[in-house]
């Protein structure tokens, strides 16, 4: 250490260039990329693990124009994703954010891949959520590669796992492609193969590990940076979380930390970066900024309490509410347990677009095209929310539905459905009729509105939402199902519901930030020494969710940009 430094440090208990809360992606990227700048970081996790949303999450990082992009064959443009962003996003504000990151993006993610072990592939075949001018099939959404968490050693357990209702017996990851394998081990000797590779790693694994150590997608994604971390030689003080930010002249030059070691002053001769998770668990600010709808349930860790945001705001930060949407929503469904929390299922893509399902409020109507992202069905329903009673809102199906594709926590085949029918999970009546009185929507509704879908599956057009008009409605369809992958009629019953209801599975409201990951006052000042990245920092699209990865694409990249900014610039006064 510098002893110059030491008497402007007076009273702290320890001192560093720079000061990263927050072991999610962007955190773990700022830290990452400032220590390989030769600055002297010090990472605090408020928990024993990293990943934070990130290890929960699909793990794809949505950046245009990367050279990953086109070494995989399937060539992305940034000027395309800025038309495309124009198209979405309009006049909502933001642009200069927007600008800073399509333009360093790729670099950002080249630097990271030639320097790190966090390697990307693009996807080939992974649309853009909405349609627009320059919305792309794939490229622009990457992958993390698989990683052998054995390569941790200890440093495994650190690793948060997924949710417990993403993980096979009882441990096992899998990929999208391998799970029509999985369901129909028989149906090929390719399917046989890759069923007993998995089940083979698999049992090697739970002889010395609590579960599979073969990580993918969002797990693989925060273990290559923990990995990366490690290799770089960064502190992490795990189990600390910040108290209180330290101010002097108007400048934050550190924070105070609660930890195993108590309460401590730690200096930080750079600054401080915020990326503690954002405020999805945070009672006040969600009763402040989420509608009364969406308050109930949030897919984010127990321990993202918003800490980063509300000390930031304690000492004049800006907090901006996300313009379109406070969050980026996920319609869930809920099984109670009596042993433990309740099981939430994210209908991601598995059943919402599938042909043969619709979802209505309580007067038994349509409110959104069900083969739309996940943000934008949360919205439909909010927005129906305003008007009718949509909050929870019911997929309908039939048995065949059911059969061929699940339903939630159902698997294809009708597996677990018994269960699920026992726990009330999932409703079941021979008819219409009998299926509103028990959900509780209007019968007469409830019939018209299968009598349009049925209408709407034999022509193959949805004259109310458009289903299975959209590139990405189609790709999550079934390709089987003519003329329209999305439609096809509902019963003869018996017939099933599930009951979805809006869960935040990001933020977009945070902290108002510059094109440098900068916290801004009220009045758009920096306060110098405060950074932000992640979900801390407010989304760039504006409550808006363009396509896949469109939160942790900018939470490495601003995490990058943070760190570059901070290495590049001179190091605060010293008190």
């Amino acid at each position: 250490m510098d002893q110059k430094t030491e008497p402007a440090a007076a009273g702290a208990d320890r001192v560093v260039d720079l000061l990263v809360f927050g072991a999610g992606a962007g955190g773990m990227t700022a830290a990452l990329v400032a220590a390989q700048q030769g600055l002297d970081v010090l990472l605090c996790e408020k928990t024993a693990m990293v990943g934070g949303i990130t290890s929960t999450s699909g793990g794809t990082i949505w950046v245009p124009g990367t050279e990953q992009s086109r070494r995989d064959g399937v060539a992305d443009s940034a000027e395309d994703a800025r038309q495309f962003l124009q198209a979405v996003v309009g006049d909502r504000g933001g642009d200069r954010l927007r600008e800073a990151f399509l333009s360093s993006g790729a670099e950002a993610l080249a630097e990271l891949e030639a320097t790190s072990e966090v390697k990307l592939a693009a996807a080939k075949a992974h649309p853009d959520y909405v349609p627009g001018p320059g919305a792309a099939y794939g490229g622009r959404a990457l992958a993390p590669l698989e990683f052998d968490g054995r390569l941790l050693g200890a440093d495994f357990a650190r690793v948060r796992p997924p949710r417990p209702e993403f993980m096979g017996l009882g441990g096992m990851m899998v990929t999208r492609t391998e799970l029509a394998p999985l369901l129909a081990p028989l149906a090929s000797a390719a399917n046989l193969r890759t069923v007993l590779s998995l089940l083979w790693r698999y049992g090697r694994d739970r002889l010395r590990h609590k579960r599979g150590t073969r990580l993918v997608m969002g797990n693989a994604l925060a273990a290559r940076l923990l990995y990366s971390l490690r290799k770089q030689g960064v502190k992490i003080a795990f189990e600390t979380g910040v108290a209180e930010l330290v101010l002097e002249d108007g400048n934050v030059v550190g924070a105070i930390v609660n930890g195993s070691g108590g309460r401590q002053t730690i200096h930080a001769r750079r600054g401080v970066v915020l990326a503690t998770g954002g405020i999805a668990q945070n009672a006040a600010l969600r009763e402040r900024l989420f509608p009364a709808a969406a308050r109930a349930t949030s897919l984010a860790p127990e321990t993202n309490t918003g800490d980063g945001v509300s000390l930031a705001e304690a000492i004049g930060a800006a907090v901006d509410d996300g313009h379109d949407s406070p969050a980026l929503w996920m319609p869930t469904s809920r099984m109670g347990r009596s042993n433990g929390p309740d099981a939430l299922w994210p209908h991601i893509i598995l059943d919402r677009a599938k042909p043969g399902l619709f979802a209505v409020n309580s007067a038994g109507r349509r409110f959104v095209n069900e083969a739309n992202s996940y943000h934008d069905f949360v919205m439909g329903m909010l927005k129906s929310h305003e008007t009718v009673p949509s909050v929870p809102a019911h997929l309908i199906c039939d048995a065949s539905f059911i059969r061929d594709f699940g339903l939630g926590l159902v698997l294809p085949g009708a597996r677990g459905l018994k269960a699920m029918l026992r726990h009330g999970y999932i409703v079941e009546a021979p008819t219409l009729e009998a299926l509103a009185g028990k959900i509780g929507v209007d019968p007469t509704g409830l019939a018209d509105t299968a009598a349009d879908y049925n209408r709407y599956a034999a022509s193959g057009v949805d004259e109310e939402f458009g289903r299975g008009s959209t590139v990405v409605n189609r790709f999550n369809g079934d390709p089987e199902c003519k003329p329209n992958p999305c439609l096809r009629p509902v019963g003869p019953g018996p017939f099933y519901a599930v009951a979805v209801e809006p869960a935040d599975l990001a933020c977009s409201a945070g902290l108002r930030g510059d094109e440098d990951g900068r916290v801004l006052d009220a009045k758009g000042n920096p306060i110098r020494g405060l950074y932000a990245c992640g979900n801390d920092l407010t989304s760039i699209f504006r409550g808006t969710y363009p396509g896949p990865g469109t939160t942790l694409g900018p939470a490495i990249v601003f995490g990058w940009r943070v760190a570059k900014g901070i290495a590049a610039g001179q190091a605060l006064p010293q008190i």
